[in-house]
C-alpha cells in the first residue's frame, strides 16, 4: 500500500482552489511475459470537497473508464445458402478500441442523462466507430452492435456499476483487470467526476501493456522484417521435420 500512501500525501499538497479531481495508477506500465495469464490494476483517487463537503458529497460520481488501442475491426454476417452457411455481408469498423472497461460507483443510467453517457462514451453501448466502410447508419448498426457482443464474450469490453469504491467522502479506488487477451499497445484511463448530471472534472493517465523479453524480440522481428521472419520460421519448420524423422528412422 506505498503507492496509496505516497498519494494520500500528494493530495494532502494540493490547494484548495486546486482541480476537483486526481487520480493515479497503482501501476502505469504491465509487462506480458510467456506465463502471463492476466492481472489486476488499481486506479485511485480523491475529489477536492470543498466547502460545501457534508450535502454535495452524496451528490457527486466517479466514473472509470479504461480504453485500450484503437483497432479495425470486420464484422461479418452469415446466410444460409442452399443448406450452406457463408459469408453473405461485410462491413469494418474503424477506431473501435481494442479494450474496454468502466467502472462506477452506482449504475450509469443514474449517473447522467443517456445524451451524458453518449457525449463521453460511458457504456459498452455507446461506444462508435471512428469510421465505417459504409455510408449508411442502419446498415452498419447491427454490425456495431455485433462486434460489442463478440467483444464482450471474449472479455475485452465490460461494465462494473457499483465497482467503484469510496475509501471515504474524499478517497476512492477500483480495481480494473487486464486479461491476458488484451491487446498490446497505449491505454487511456480517465476518470469523470459527476455531479448532479453534469461532467464536472476529468483526468487522463496513459497505461502501457507491452510484450517484453524474447516475445518482444521475435514480435518486432516479425514485423520490422516480416521476409526474414517467414524465411526463418520456413527453415525451422524444415530441420524441425527433418530431425523427426531422422529420429524416428533410428527407433526403427
Amino acid at each position: 500500500m506505498k503507492w496509496l500512501l505516497a498519494f494520500l500525501l500528494a493530495s494532502l499538497a494540493i490547494p484548495a482552489l486546486a482541480e476537483d479531481l486526481v487520480s493515479g495508477l497503482s501501476q502505469d506500465r504491465i509487462q506480458i511475459t510467456s506465463n502471463y495469464h492476466g492481472t489486476d490494476m488499481v486506479v485511485f483517487g480523491a475529489i477536492e470537497l470543498g466547502e460545501s463537503h457534508g450535502a454535495q458529497a452524496a451528490e457527486r460520481d466517479v466514473v472509470v473508464v479504461v480504453r485500450g488501442p484503437a483497432a479495425n475491426i470486420a464484422v461479418r454476417r452469415k446466410a444460409r445458402v442452399v443448406g450452406v452457411w457463408l459469408n453473405r455481408d461485410s462491413i469494418r469498423l474503424y477506431g473501435m478500441p481494442g479494450y474496454y472497461y468502466v467502472a462506477s460507483n452506482r449504475p450509469l443510467a443514474a449517473i447522467a442523462r443517456a445524451a451524458t453517457l453518449a457525449r463521453y462514451q460511458l457504456g459498452i453501448l455507446t461506444l462508435k466507430p471512428k469510421g465505417e466502410s459504409t455510408r449508411l447508419p442502419r446498415k452498419g448498426e447491427p454490425f456495431r452492435l455485433a462486434a460489442i457482443r463478440i467483444r464482450e464474450h471474449r472479455g475485452l469490453y465490460a461494465e462494473a456499476p457499483g465497482r467503484v469504491e469510496f475509501l471515504s467522502a474524499e478517497l476512492f479506488r477500483v480495481h480494473v483487470p487486464i486479461p491476458a487477451s488484451a491487446p498490446r499497445g497505449e491505454y487511456n484511463v480517465n476518470v469523470y467526476l459527476v455531479r448532479d448530471g453534469t461532467v464536472v472534472s476529468a483526468q487522463t493517465t496513459p497505461l502501457f501493456v507491452d510484450q517484453v523479453g524474447l516475445e518482444r524480440q521475435l514480435f518486432n522481428f516479425a514485423h520490422d522484417r516480416p521476409l526474414g521472419y517467414g524465411l526463418a520460421t520456413a527453415i525451422m519448420a524444415i530441420l524441425t521435420g527433418w530431425a523427426s524423422s531422422f529420429l524416428f528412422r533410428r527407433q526403427g
